[in-house]
């Protein structure tokens, strides 16, 4: 029981909760409006709250990217056992990787998150490539496996994942910051043509 006069302690919203509404605060009004103390309104907690669970507007920044990116490889995980061709399921995994559009929320956080790993600590770093090693660990499987049924070119699979995702990481860039000329229409076209010319098997 709580004595007479005692302040009530108000529980803080679950983590999964403030990192949805941090996601949803860069998607509605990008990621400059994003500050500890609009959060802290969104959520119901003031700014010293955040602090004291996140430490750092970094460390909020990269827990709200891993928590983007377990509903990503989710996804990525359903797409990728499904009983279909593997040049269909390439297809999909291309699609899930390229960015909807000029701002996409994911993509806008990874390229800061990115931009401030430069002074980010060894723990920080082994999270952001955990991040990309699932990524790069699917697509070798993948290609393993349409090499293996013949549907593609004898290609050593973690090779050709690690210049298939540069290609990726490049095109997508250019979409996510509104690049002209570089329309995720467009970017499909390229990687496309490019899985033709040096993936597919001849038929």
């Amino acid at each position: 029981m709580t004595a007479p006069g005692a302040r009530r302690r108000t529980p803080a919203p679950p983590r999964e909760y403030v990192l949805a509404a941090a996601m949803d605060m860069i998607a509605e009004r990008g990621l400059e409006k994003l500050t500890m103390a609009a959060l802290g309104r969104e959520v119901g907690m003031s700014s010293g709250h955040l602090l004291y669970y996140f430490h750092s507007k970094d460390e909020l920044l990269l827990q709200t990217l891993e928590w983007s990116e377990g509903r990503l490889g989710a996804e990525r995980g359903r797409l990728l056992t499904r009983t279909t061709s593997t040049r269909d399921r390439l297809d999909a995994y291309v699609d899930l990787y390229v960015p909807d559009g000029h701002r996409d929320p994911h993509w806008t956080l990874w390229l800061e998150v990115w931009n401030r790993s430069q002074n980010a600590d060894d723990a920080a770093r082994d999270r952001q490539a955990a991040i990309e090693g699932a990524w790069h660990r699917d697509l070798v499987a993948l290609l393993a496996e349409g090499v293996s049924r013949g549907e593609f070119q004898p290609v050593d699979p973690d090779r050709f994942a690690a210049r298939l995702r540069a290609l990726l990481d490049g095109f997508s860039i250019q979409v996510a910051i509104g690049l002209r000329g570089s329309d995720r229409a467009h970017v499909m076209g390229h990687v496309r043509e490019f899985l033709v010319d040096s993936l597919l098997a001849d038929s």
